[in-house]
């Protein structure tokens, strides 16, 4: 079966590295040229701007813009059609909260796409975009067909490409026997990353409350230096860095402990969770465990290795039914963390029991066919 894939590999520090670095500028300067257009024809007709409209008025300007030409012709298109996305986006969803595009510093903007034509791989680690040759870290192989190639800014002004392939063949998916063919259910918490429903608890690291003296230095260090000055640069450098530290530092982690899961698991249940209620509760606590990050990682691996992770419904009482007996309670405050069941008597820790109620759940609503056919039965 095919898939699509993508790739990120790192570009060598160069001098010739400033024309893409300048690619992206032109890009910002179109992407808050084309906000304009769409915000002047709203005031004007009423209407919004159509996409066919504003990319072959996009076409006519690029002829007098000699800045613009250093993007190419389906890079501009990539922009125009980014914008309509996210204004179709904010017709259908205003209600909910969400914005339409805005303006964006040129300085910050962070890339540029280009697709069929602008760019060709020479073998190794070399690839050649617009008339000039670029080496990049060849960290793996490219297998299949390149459908898109972005050049990608960080905040400290290093270059990446990211190369999405569609057809990746098979074989470049690591295959892994399943052998224990186990199922387990695993319950969020704030002073527990994860509990497991066999008894075993996973503690955050919680990267960013170690750092956060730092940062907060950096930041200072920031503030008080004069706008515009070299001294200020090199100071939000060192603020990037220690930001860049922390969101690294909690990727491998995450990554590490995915592989670790679905090494253990075939079957792996989660509660649905309510992460922009909890970012109000909790706020930065919520942020640095990063549960939407982890998940997004965890879904990835488990698909990779043939795995299954499983998500029950965000409103089924997990905390507050009895794993023995079934018994509901009609309140459970979060300071509770311990409770004796009415019915059977028996003693619930919070989170272990959440965790066995979400794989029991998980399991009843698991097919067998879903499981591959050389899995034996799975026992709840």
């Amino acid at each position: 079966m095919d898939r699509m894939k993508t790739l990120k590999f790192k570009l060598y520090q160069s001098k010739r590295n400033r024309h893409l670095k300048r690619s992206i500028n032109a890009a910002g300067a179109i992407y808050n040229h084309c906000i304009a257009l769409h915000k002047r024809y709203y005031r004007m007709w009423g209407k919004h701007l159509n996409c066919n409209k504003l990319q072959s008025h996009i076409a006519k300007l690029r002829k007098r813009k000699t800045f613009w030409q250093t993007v190419g012709s389906q890079a501009v298109q990539d922009i125009c059609q980014r914008i309509e996305k996210a204004y179709q986006l904010f017709f259908k969803h205003h209600k909910k909260g969400v914005r339409p595009p805005g303006f964006k510093k040129v300085r910050r903007y962070k890339s540029f796409t280009i697709k069929q034509a602008g760019y060709k791989f020479l073998g190794g680690n070399r690839i050649k975009i617009g008339n000039r040759v670029y080496q990049y870290w060849n960290s793996r192989p490219i297998d299949g067909t390149v459908k898109t190639l972005t050049i990608k800014r960080t905040r400290l002004g290093e270059l990446f490409m990211v190369v999405v392939v569609d057809g990746a063949s098979e074989s470049s998916f690591s295959e892994i026997t399943v052998e224990t063919s186990r199922i387990a259910g695993f319950d969020f918490g704030l002073k527990t990353f994860l509990t497991c429903s066999d008894g075993t608890k996973i503690e955050s690291p919680q990267f960013l409350k170690q750092s956060l003296n730092a940062i907060k230095k950096a930041s200072r260090q920031h503030s008080k230096k004069r706008k515009g000055s070299a001294n200020r640069e090199r100071a939000r450098l060192n603020l990037v860095r220690k930001h860049e530290n922390v969101v690294n530092r909690r990727s491998d982690w995450f990554w590490k402990l995915a592989h670790d899961l679905t090494d253990r698991f075939d079957v792996l249940c989660f509660e649905t969770l309510n992460l922009k209620g909890m970012q109000r509760l909790w706020g930065r606590k919520i942020s640095d465990l990063a549960f939407g990050e982890f998940l997004q990682i965890l879904e990835w691996v488990a698909k990779k290795k043939d795995k299954q992770a499983i998500f029950i419904d965000r409103w089924y009482p997990s905390s507050k039914t009895c794993n023995h007996c079934g018994y509901v309670l009609k309140e459970l405050d979060l300071s509770i963390r311990e409770w004796r069941c009415p019915s059977c008597q028996s003693v619930n820790g919070r989170d272990e029991n959440a965790a066995l109620n979400i794989q029991r759940v998980g399991a009843s609503t698991l097919k067998l066919g879903d499981v591959r056919q050389a899995m034996p039965a799975i026992a709840v």
